[in-house]
């Protein structure tokens, strides 16, 4: 029971992939991100009309809550990056496991080419003989006569 549920919940992990729900979820991320950098821009431009000390404070905020953005940025990332090894490793695995398959197929079916090749050749060198065969017996069976009426 435990190996089909961990079976559906790769499955479904593979169709939120595919289908691209984890890019959009952390393009959402990024989104809200840049919109904070953003919406702290717009602040420190208004705030630019404030005396010199209050602008170095937001700077400093400003700095510090970038910083930690990046910092969760960052961590995020290498979550992501930790979270599709398995799966890349596994996708790997399951292409090279395909083209070993059509690599196989792909000997078979010369192998049965050759085969078949080497058979029609059998078969029209058969026919050969035996068409010789024929007009060397009609030769022999012909008459001189019948030989000139021709």
């Amino acid at each position: 029971m435990n190996k089909l549920l961990e079976f559906g919940r790769k499955a479904l992990f593979y169709v939120r992939v595919l289908s691209g729900y984890e890019e959009r979820r952390i393009r959402n991320f990024r989104l809200q991100l840049e919109k904070q950098i953003q919406q702290a821009q717009e602040r420190k431009a208004a705030l630019r009309k404030i005396p010199e000390q209050a602008i170095l404070g937001e700077v400093r905020r400003m700095v510090e809550e970038m910083q930690t953005l990046n910092k969760k940025l960052e961590e995020t990332e290498a979550a992501i990056e930790d979270y599709f090894k398995p799966i890349d490793k596994e996708a790997e695995a399951v292409m090279k496991m395909q083209l070993e398959g059509e690599e196989k197929t792909m000997k078979e079916m010369m192998k049965a080419m050759q085969h078949q090749a080497l058979l029609e050749k059998v078969e029209a060198e058969k026919v050969t003989t035996v068409n010789k065969q024929h007009n060397q017996d009609q030769v022999s069976s012909t008459t001189p006569q019948e030989a000139q009426n021709r």
